[in-house]
């Protein structure tokens, strides 16, 4: 590791590896400590919240273990590949104990992207979910800009021109390409919409073109406190026209349309 990355790095992570648990909960931890990346979560998870359709079932979020969505939704069912804590159940999201129609929404922060296989995920997320059911995630997104910083200066492998939405993983959250969120829901949409009848893509809203880069997200030092997040969301809601080439981040909402 080059001098500046290694002196960028936080140090309660250094030296762990992502598919460490004691790695999760470190970040959890971080996560509530950097006062502008704790705001920068609860605009996601405020979002999230909006998005969500009412009525009765349960709500479940997958990759909850550095998170704290359960302080927005008390109700939510959180889980984990591995135990950690606040999680209330461990479980391989792509095959899901759970009966069908169960949910009215799964949620998930920076999650799809470590799926190897998301054709399995997407099947059982729609046998699970009940009609008019939602999945609302937030991720990755591929523009020129978060092309360049996901390539140089982030840890996972983003890999848009990936011929397959499959990739091989060494581990539960090593395992990833950033680019797979835009690939399915956008390079191939046709084919998704195709493959998967029962969903329908509501909405894909593109967003933080430079926030969560400054606040150092969960693997780097913060670069400003949190007092200047107010400001910098606001000189990013100046650039909304230029997000297709500029956002880093899409909440991306799925409605299930049929069984």
């Amino acid at each position: 590791m080059i001098p500046i990355k290694r002196w960028l790095v936080h140090p309660l992570t250094r030296g762990l590896s992502v598919d460490d648990p004691r790695a999760t909960s470190l970040r959890r931890c971080i996560i509530r400590e950097k006062t502008f990346l704790r705001q920068l979560y609860s605009e996601w998870y405020e979002q999230i919240v909006g998005a969500l359709p009412s009525g009765e079932g349960s709500i479940l979020e997958l990759g909850s273990g550095a998170g704290f969505l359960s302080e927005h939704l008390p109700e939510l069912i959180t889980s984990e590949v591995f135990y950690c804590d606040g999680i209330r159940i461990v479980l391989d999201g792509q095959r899901l104990p759970f009966a069908d129609s169960s949910f009215r929404a799964i949620v998930m922060v920076d999650v799809f992207h470590h799926l190897p296989a998301v054709r399995l995920f997407l099947q059982d997320a729609a046998r699970c979910t009940r009609t008019d059911g939602k999945i609302i995630m937030i991720e990755p997104w591929v523009t020129p800009w978060s092309q360049w910083v996901y390539r140089y200066l982030h840890h996972e492998p983003f890999v848009p021109e990936a011929t397959h939405w499959e990739f091989a993983t060494s581990g539960p959250l090593s395992g990833a390409n950033g680019a797979l969120p835009w690939i399915v829901f956008s390079r191939d949409r046709v084919q998704f919409l195709k493959e998967f009848p029962e969903w329908r893509i509501e909405a894909i809203r593109l967003t933080m073109p430079f926030a969560y880069l400054i606040s150092g997200g969960v693997s780097l030092r913060s670069f400003v406190p949190g007092m200047f997040y107010g400001l910098i969301r606001s000189v990013e809601s100046l650039l909304t026209p230029y997000l297709p080439k500029i956002a880093m981040f899409a909440q991306i909402t799925l409605q299930k349309t049929r069984y």
